[in-house]
């Protein structure tokens, strides 16, 4: 490697061109990154006080051996993102100056020949930087100020764009931006071929600007130490077909996920998601043992990612050609639960191979979209749900595929559970959801419950039928009664009192009966509406608690049908359940070291606190220690003569125990599960272990986790 500083100007004057390889990132500069670049420039350009500005550095490879007639390309490992804008402002700052030259060597033609072409050569040659892909046509299209191709580049027509505009509001005098060019300074890093490892060097290059994404930094991984016929090959067949799937747009903003997703698939384990990149590197040196050669390794692991992108983009970003599953995918993603797309995954590619049938697959995503709503409604907490769907195939059994999916359903525990028809009818009635944050998707759910043509909601808005306005007519009162504070109060945003309107400005605050029949415009009133969510609205005389019960109760019927639970006969389901231990029949007097006052006294603090810790949580007594569990034992409890040794199910490395209490028992036989040991003696020592125990329920919870 050798690094020297240098003028980024003369740098881009006497370096022959700059190719980015086809692995390196799409140009991702926004405006927000070109905006800091441009006020640097400016602010060096207008101060005779900064005699440099440093921009980073750029990191190069040759592409093959120069000969004293032809230099070769050099290869940009790190710093296309400076260069591309730097091209971008220079070619703008060309058509600005025309025939003027506000500071020497900065006319046009000059800007041009010096910076952004090489003109004595054609074709590709012809330019100073060459890009990849959909940037590559729009640069060399905006520098020739030709006409720019059919998809140009988004990012790159947008950034231009910004410097002709901050160019041309003629807040910057062109000499001093001029000035400000030439005072930027970058490092110049080239790489020896033979000697250097381009990408250890990647990864541990500090670049200014806009940081990698994790996908960007798999891609490299990937691609960047292949020879170039495979690397060329294995981009143009999966990875370039991946990033034309996502878009330019999406695959910045969903791709990273992706990958999290894949590699949950994968792994069953779920990626932190700043850490996707080393999840990566693991899943693709561990897979490695099933090949023979590296070259096999690579192209079937980039083959298995294009096949679940494909899935992905199926699912959550509407390609599914099928329009009864495009529907659900569709309604599963207004519910935004990406953490159910692990599980989605595994099942699309079994239906894509034929292990798994549509009607199967559709049946299984509408239980999911049921599951994931029933549970918003109950206002069940979702910090489980990113583990319950990460795991969810361990429990499948493929060949009865469907009936064991919901039967693993149904056999959740409470805290993971599916909401029963009883519990999800009351609480669909009394919840408020008109600030539910989704209250588009379950009115247009409802109302389109049983339609073959379906009603853009988007049409409507939400009308509260008693109204909002907390200073109800005097008839509004009448017709509540005494008690109609209490009635607003408690039905306005629930079930019953809500529905869609295309009228809702004429409504206002009109008593029912005139929005009933609106006798002015007979055709906006609720008893000539088209919508089923105004069914039978036009037959009532007034609108009252009892009205808004009677009506939130056929709506919640309704729901039950539409987001219904899983159902099994009860001697089918009794096969997925685990067989229990018919010899557990302990107790507390199997256990004499708690008939002592002392540690019985600590003990049964100890357990009113931990069983209050959750309501999931469950106490079991066995001959040697007493266990409580969630879905299994997250602490165990061994009772000594004058102490509890607790031991909790966690890796010592992932126990936060600041005041050092913990013991590594790892590969130590002892009555308990876990890698961890924490002795407790007295009760004041309790609150700091609790808070050891609760960080054992959490992991085991998968708390923290997203929906």
């Amino acid at each position: 490697m050798k690094a020297t500083e240098a003028k980024l100007l003369d740098f881009l004057k006497k370096s022959p061109q700059f190719v980015i390889p086809i692995y390196q990132r799409t140009y991702s500069w926004t405006e927000k990154e070109c905006r800091q670049l441009w006020d640097d420039i400016v602010r060096c350009g207008s101060s005779d006080k900064i005699a440099v500005h440093f921009v980073g550095s750029i990191v190069y490879v040759e592409s093959g051996l120069s000969q004293v007639t032809h230099q070769s390309p050099l290869l940009v490992i790190d710093g296309q993102q400076r260069l591309t804008t730097i091209s971008l402002l220079l070619a703008a700052l060309a058509r600005a100056v025309g025939d003027s030259e506000p500071l020497d060597g900065f006319s046009q033609r000059k800007i041009k020949n010096y910076y952004l072409v090489n003109p004595e050569e054609e074709g590709e040659r012809h330019s100073k930087l060459l890009l990849s892909q959909t940037d590559k046509a729009s640069l060399t299209a905006l520098v020739g100020e030709e006409e720019l191709p059919s998809q140009p580049s988004i990012r790159i027509i947008a950034n231009f764009e910004s410097f002709k505009r901050w160019i041309g509001e003629g807040a910057v005098d062109l000499a001093a931006l001029c000035r400000g060019l030439a005072k930027l300074v970058v490092v110049d890093i080239a790489l020896t071929r033979d000697q250097d490892n381009p990408q250890l060097i990647f990864e541990s290059m500090n670049s200014t600007g806009k940081e990698l994404s994790q996908a960007d930094l798999i891609r490299n991984f990937i691609l960047m130490g292949l020879e170039p016929v495979l690397q060329s090959k294995l981009y143009e067949q999966f990875w370039r077909p991946m990033e034309l799937d996502f878009g330019q747009e999406a695959y910045g903003t969903h791709f990273d996920g992706f990958m999290r997703h894949y590699l949950t698939v994968m792994t069953g384990e779920i990626p932190n998601i700043n850490a996707v990149y080393d999840a990566f590197k693991g899943h693709a040196r561990t897979s490695r043992s099933d090949y023979s050669d590296d070259k096999s390794h690579i192209e079937s692991l980039v083959r298995e990612i294009r096949d679940y992108a494909k899935h992905f983009c199926a699912m959550a970003l509407g390609s599914e050609p099928d329009a009864e599953l495009k529907d659900a995918f569709n309604d599963l993603r207004e519910l935004r639960v990406d953490v159910a797309y692990p599980f989605l995954l595994e099942l699309y590619h079994d239906y894509c191979s034929g292990t798994l049938s549509k009607p199967d697959l559709l049946a299984t995503v509408r239980l999911v979209e049921a599951y994931v709503f029933r549970r918003a409604i109950c206002a069940i907490p979702t910090n489980t749900m990113n583990k319950t769907f990460a795991t969810f195939t361990k429990a499948l059994k493929k060949d009865r595929y469907f009936e064991s999916i919901q039967a693993h359903f149904l056999s959740m525990p409470s805290y993971r559970r599916f909401p029963s028809d009883d519990e999800f009818r009351r609480d669909f009635q009394t919840r408020d959801l008109y600030n539910f944050r989704s209250r588009s998707y379950w009115l247009r759910r409802i109302e389109n419950y049983g339609r073959k043509e379906r009603v853009a909601i988007n049409e409507y808005t939400i009308e509260h039928i008693l109204p909002q306005n907390e200073n109800l007519s005097p008839k509004w009162r009448s017709d509540l009664g005494e008690d109609w504070q209490r009635i607003q109060q408690t039905w306005l945003h629930t079930l019953g009192n809500l529905t869609l309107t295309a009228f809702n400005s004429d409504y206002s605050d009109r008593p029912f009966i005139e929005k009933r029949d609106m006798p002015n415009a007979p055709e906006k009133g609720f008893m000539q509406s088209p919508l089923k969510l105004n069914q039978g609205l036009g037959i009532l005389d007034a609108w009252n608690e009892e009205t808004i019960k009677a009506r939130a109760a056929k709506l919640a019927d309704i729901g039950v049908a539409l987001w219904s639970a899983p159902r099994l006969p009860q001697d089918v389901l009794a096969t997925y359940r685990p067989k229990t231990n018919l010899h557990s029949s302990y107790s507390i007097n199997d256990h004499p070291n708690l008939k002592s006052s002392t540690i019985g006294h600590l003990f049964e603090a100890f357990r009113k606190a931990v069983l209050a810790l959750d309501p999931c949580v469950a106490e079991e007594f066995l001959k040697y220690y007493i266990a409580y569990k969630a879905e299994t034992n997250f602490v165990d409890v061994v009772a000594q003569a004058k102490r509890l040794r607790l031991t909790l199910n966690m890796r010592f490395n992932e126990v936060n125990d600041p005041k050092g209490l913990c013991s590594d028992v790892t590969g130590i036989g002892q009555w308990g599960n876990g890698d961890v040991t924490v002795n407790l003696s007295t009760l004041e020592e309790l609150p700091y272990v609790m808070g050891l125990v609760r960080q054992s329920l959490d992991l085991q919870l998968g708390d923290g986790g997203e929906a």
